[in-house]
């Protein structure tokens, strides 16, 4: 009788969550945890865009402190692959642009909306033995990290509709071979859907 009772509490039990809410609680929990990989967004409005929205995206010449070695159009090109898959209309400049020029561009392909992106801060720290033999110093072993800025225009009124901070950090499990390039790409996807209103799950 007690194996029973243990039996249908463990069903009822099985049968709140699903698997794939499962799996994805564990992923926040280990991401929290700071084994996997975390990033942050902070925006300064909750407004929302449509997603047949022309959208320019250009990447400002800043070279970010703390590694000024970065690719020179790196957040650019990682924002496209992330837009493109919730905006059809999406378009990037070829090589960071001063604001003035950005803007100048996006008009002339007829945009509605100028996402100027800038890579404020990148801690490229030790990841692989290629990186410990340049550097040798055990204060630089861990985890990279990284900050980006971005500001969405609407190009007709060059009226600043949103402003947003993206931090990210790599995981213990995640960190070999990493760069604070790789770590732009999913908190970018967050911060497109969440110009549609989709929810981060």
């Amino acid at each position: 009788m007690r194996g029973l009772i243990v039996m249908l509490a463990l069903l009822a039990l099985g049968g709140c969550m699903k698997v794939s809410d499962l799996g994805e609680g564990a992923r926040d929990q280990l991401s929290d945890a700071g084994l996997l990989d975390h990033s942050n967004t902070r925006r300064s409005n909750s407004l929302r865009i449509q997603a047949d929205s022309f959208v320019y995206i250009a990447q400002g010449a800043f070279a970010p402190v703390g590694d000024p070695y970065m690719p020179p159009n790196v957040v650019a090109e990682e924002a496209y692959n992330s837009f493109i898959e919730y905006f059809p209309m999406v378009r990037r400049a070829k090589a960071p642009l001063g604001l003035d020029h950005a803007m100048a561009e996006a008009r002339s392909f007829g945009a509605h909306y100028l996402l100027y992106t800038r890579f404020a801060r990148a801690d490229d720290r030790i990841g692989n033995s290629d990186e410990w033999l340049d550097q040798e110093e055990n204060s630089r072993l861990g985890v990279d990290s990284g900050v980006i800025q971005v500001m969405l225009i609407e190009t007709s009124t060059q009226y600043l509709i949103d402003t947003a901070t993206l931090r990210s950090r790599g995981g213990l499990l995640t960190f070999h071979d990493n760069r604070p390039a790789d770590l732009i790409g999913p908190p970018l996807a967050k911060y497109a859907r969440s110009l549609i209103g989709l929810s981060d799950q």
